[in-house]
């Protein structure tokens, strides 16, 4: 490996490239306690999350989930309620509300915050120095922030498809009559809705089963809502064997995973890629100043999020680890203030409790362990579920759908993980992040008033339930004694 001469002198305190939501955080951080910071970004500030995911995908949700709540309109009390979708107008409002929110990570936002922001590609030349076109910057440490991209897998024929991914879905202005989907995550099964609730006919492809890293009930009742209230053509367990384009049409062939071999040729007009994403570390220098990248394009880093090369550092997509804006950002803190201070105490990152949440109808929202996860890892554990239909305000809102299921350590009400499958879901989850990073039971949260009739109120009603299926019956055999002896 090429050796390298540490200046004797540096020119900024930190170095961040990228300026997704890791990066920004970061940056942010370190301008906040008195570094100078450059931030580098190629492309478009606020990254993915602003630019191509988090935000656009709600937007576009928010006018899906219109449609879903119009099916209610009977139940409502309405005799009739339909709507005609505007597909450019639908689109033209999810880049307004991409645009009302850029200002928050605007180049001049930052830089009023004490961030130096340049635009253009930053290459790693030194583990003390980026090259930015002509400008050589000098830097004790460095933050790669460079986030990732989707994955596109290799099928026969897909070099001559026009497909779409998270990244172009944007541009979209007239609705796919027929939408092919390749995926059953998050992504995958958000978008294969979303698209369904607008009027395109949807087919979904996967390689195993639907939502995969969810409980089997999760499953379930997703491929019922999906299959039967969203009328998506679920194409599950398939190979995908080739993209032909036949009598005019284009077509993917599918193949049976589950042995019998059988070939189907499914037509499209569109097809979206969903499979997974890969980190973006090609062409930035990295392997050259010895830190070491996985085949998924991830940094190899410690848990101090330091990489072989110990003055750089990376956070968000590049770190291999959970893939959210939200972990980004928690592993930004740890980040930079181990590039800056990390000479006199360094800091381990903290994921222990990382909540994250599918925006599909209904939503479902996770934190630490479900079944399927503390089975394969072989714990034993206690389940507590109690369902949505069973809330007031649930019933009084025609929301009866899905439940809150908590899993606990054996006989205790230390929570070990919990999953929400309902209206809200990714909102009511944050109780019990709040309660699992500090320690907090179900015995806590039952002695915690809940306003009546919310939402809110299932996370106390299922305590409850776990309190009552743990009461101490030698206790309640003595008190029904002495009630019945001061009876007389």
């Amino acid at each position: 490996m090429v050796q390298f001469t540490k200046p004797r002198s540096f020119d900024r305190n930190l170095v961040v490239i990228g300026a997704g939501s890791g990066g920004l955080v970061s940056a942010y951080l370190a301008a906040a306690m008195g570094a100078k910071v450059t931030l580098i970004e190629k492309g478009e500030m606020g990254g993915d999350c602003l630019n191509r995911g988090c935000v656009p995908s709600k937007a576009l949700i928010r006018s899906g989930r219109l449609i879903a709540e119009l099916r209610k309109a009977k139940e409502l009390g309405f005799i009739d309620a339909t709507a005609q979708v505007d597909f450019a107008a639908v689109m033209a409002r999810v880049q307004q509300v991409v645009e009302t929110i850029a200002p928050n990570d605007s180049i001049e936002r930052y830089t009023q915050l004490g961030v130096e922001v340049l635009q253009g590609e930053g290459v790693i030349t030194s583990p003390w120095s980026v090259q930015v076109g002509t400008q050589q910057l000098t830097t004790r440490n460095i933050i790669v922030a460079t986030g990732a991209r989707p994955r596109i897998p290799e099928i026969e024929g897909i070099e001559s498809i026009d497909y779409l991914t998270s990244d172009n879905l944007w541009k979209l202005r007239e609705l796919p009559k027929r939408l092919l989907v390749l995926g059953t995550g998050t992504i995958g099964c958000e978008l294969a809705q979303v698209f369904a609730q607008l009027g395109s006919t949807v087919t979904l492809v996967g390689r195993d089963t639907l939502l995969p890293r969810e409980d089997s009930e999760v499953r379930a009742l997703f491929i019922q809502q999906f299959s039967e209230v969203e009328g998506i053509d679920l194409q599950l367990h398939k190979e995908t064997v080739a993209f032909i384009k036949q009598e005019g049409q284009q077509l993917l062939r599918l193949r049976d995973r589950q042995g019998s071999e059988q070939e189907l040729n499914v037509a499209f007009d569109q097809v979206l890629i969903a499979t997974g994403r890969i980190a973006n570390t090609e062409g930035i220098g990295l392997e050259q100043v010895g830190v070491k990248v996985n085949g998924y394009g991830a940094v190899e880093a410690n848990a101090y999020l330091q990489t072989h090369c110990p003055s750089i550092h990376v956070c968000g997509d590049v770190s291999g680890s959970y893939q959210f804006t939200h972990a980004a950002s928690n592993q930004a803190w740890t980040a930079t203030i181990n590039s800056l201070f990390g000479f006199l105490k360094r800091f381990k990152v903290n994921e222990s409790v990382v909540p994250w949440a599918t925006f599909t109808t209904p939503e479902i929202a996770q934190v630490g362990l479900n079944e399927q996860m503390a089975q394969q890892q072989q714990l034993s554990y206690e389940t507590t579920q109690f369902p949505f239909s069973e809330l007031d305000r649930a019933t009084a809102a025609s929301e009866r759908l899905g439940w809150i299921k908590v899993i606990t350590v054996p006989g205790r009400d230390k929570i070990l993980g919990v999953t929400i499958v309902g209206e809200h879901a990714g909102d009511l989850l944050q109780e019990y992040v709040l309660a699992m990073r500090h320690g907090l039971g179900l015995n806590k949260i039952l002695a915690t008033i809940h306003p009546y009739p919310t939402f809110a109120e299932i996370n106390q009603r299922v305590a409850g339930k776990w309190k009552r299926e743990h009461a101490p019956k030698g206790l309640l055999q003595w008190a029904q004694r002495l009630h019945r002896w001061r009876r007389g």
